[in-house]
This record gives structure tokens, sequence and C-alpha cells, in this order.
């Protein structure tokens, strides 16, 4: 990537009517330049539709990322529902590309109580298979472990980056809002941010920082954890220092604003950065 670019967690809300292609237009009259495809219910881009989504944000210049199913644990207890994840990572893999995503995240399993280490090899053994399956098909999307907002979910920083650094083809997807729920206020000051980056570059090096697929909204928490997704301004999510960190970072790639308001808080960032 050869920039920072802002963009919307799926479709604008002042699109109208609301759907993909429409969506890919607004992002481009709001001015920003990156839109996430939203497949966390449902891959909902036919493979009839997704070279037209393709073609209308290579004509806009919109970078699409997109955001895999919920509906995955490759650490299931139950061998049907780890089966069917596998699927749910393909077919979605395999649709966001169709549509010229560039990259797609997913929350990768769960602890279910279990040594997390153990955890961690399960879910590294199943994504390994993941990714040279879709790049043997000629697929490069980039597959992203995300960062979790609980810790009863798999992905702390630590994770994502242990498996972005020994999987190819895998790279984080950082949501700093995440980070700060999961440890209860934690991550949310200057110098926490720019550890946070600084582990990035150690275990990446420099294509760690030029290729970043970041999350970010104001957050609700407890000391369990995410609880739901705020507005910026109305959250207590230290917004300008992280931005500032982007910056004294030179880091690349999109960062997608999930927030209620998704355009305006992109928006919003953007102007700042």
């Amino acid at each position: 990537m050869k920039e920072l670019l802002f963009g919307s967690a799926g479709i604008p809300i002042a699109t109208n009517p609301r759907e993909t292609l429409n969506g890919i237009n607004t992002v481009k009259k709001l001015g920003l330049n990156a839109m996430e495809l939203e497949f966390v219910q449902s891959v909902n881009i036919s493979k009839e539709k997704a070279p037209l989504v393709k073609e209308a944000a290579a004509k806009n210049d919109v970078v699409l990322t997109c955001h895999g199913q919920y509906f995955i644990n490759l650490n299931s207890l139950e061998e049907a529902k780890i089966i069917a994840s596998r699927k749910r990572i393909l077919n979605n893999s395999r649709r966001a590309y169709e549509s010229g995503a560039w990259s797609i995240c997913f929350h990768m399993a769960f602890y279910l109580k279990q040594d997390p280490v153990k955890v961690y090899d399960k879910v590294k053994a199943e994504l390994k298979l993941l990714s040279k399956q879709l790049q043997d098909e000629g697929n490069k999307i980039w597959l992203r472990a995300e960062t979790t907002g609980k810790n009863t979910q798999f992905g702390n920083l630590k994770e994502t980056l242990r498996l972005s650094q020994e999987i190819d083809g895998v790279m984080p997807c950082i949501d700093f809002a995440h980070l700060h729920a999961r440890d209860n206020g934690k991550w949310n000051t200057s110098e926490e941010f720019s550890s946070i980056l600084t582990d990035v570059e150690k275990h990446l090096g420099k294509e760690g920082l030029e290729n970043m697929h970041i999350h970010i909204a104001g957050i609700e928490y407890s000391e369990k954890g995410e609880r739901r997704h705020l507005e910026l301004k109305k959250s207590d999510m230290n917004y300008k220092d992280l931005v500032k960190a982007w910056k004294d970072f030179k880091i690349k790639g999109v960062v997608v604003s999930e927030s209620p308001n998704i355009e305006k808080d992109a928006l919003l960032l953007k102007s700042l950065y």
C-alpha cells in the first residue's frame, strides 16, 4: 500500500438506495478512499455481481476490504463446526477476492477454557492449510487474524502477530478498540499506541507497518471486555493520540471506521490525519 486510506465498515449510512455498488459511489463522493464489505452474517454479494463490484471500486479508486463471517471457531470441540468454519473462510475469501477486495479479516476462534498455547497451535495449523489452499487457487487476498475484544476469544496482539510471522499470506487486522476493551481500558495512551506499532515492526518489519488493516471505533467495555461500539467522541477512545502515532510511524494501509456512524468517524479520522 502506498499510503494510509480511510473508509467505512460497510455501505455508508448516507447511501440511498443502500446497496454495494451505490455504496462505493457514495464513499467516493464523501471523500473517503475505502470500504469494507460486510460478510459478517452471510456472503451478500453474488458470483454474478462480484465483477461489477470490482469494476466499480477500480473506477472510483476505492480500496475494498472485507470482514468475514462471525460464525467461525477453528478451535471448536465439534469437528462439524471446524469443517463449517473452514468452508466459510474459503468461501468468504473467494467471493471477496472476486469482488476486488485486498484484505479479509476474521475472528478466528474461542479458547473454550483450554490452554492458550494449544489453541494457538490448532489455529495456526488450520490457518496454514487455508492460506495455502487459497494461494494454490491463485487467490492473493490477505487473510487477517483480527485482534478480539474479549479474553474468551482467541486473538490478542501477540497471537495475531505470531500467526502473521509464521504463515505466508497472513497478516494481522489490528482493532484498536478491541485491544482497549479486551484489557479493560489499557492500550489507550501515546506510549501504548507506540508500543503496539513497535511490536508490529519487530515481528513483521517495515512491511508490517506498510500493510496494515486497522479497525477503530469508540467502545463500551467492562472487566469482561467489549460490550458495544460507540462514536469516537462519545467514548474514552484516545483517537487523537492514536492518529498521531500512525503519523509518527508512517504507517500505510486501510483504516476502517466501525463506529455506529461509520462515515462520520471515518471522515473525522481522515481530517485529523
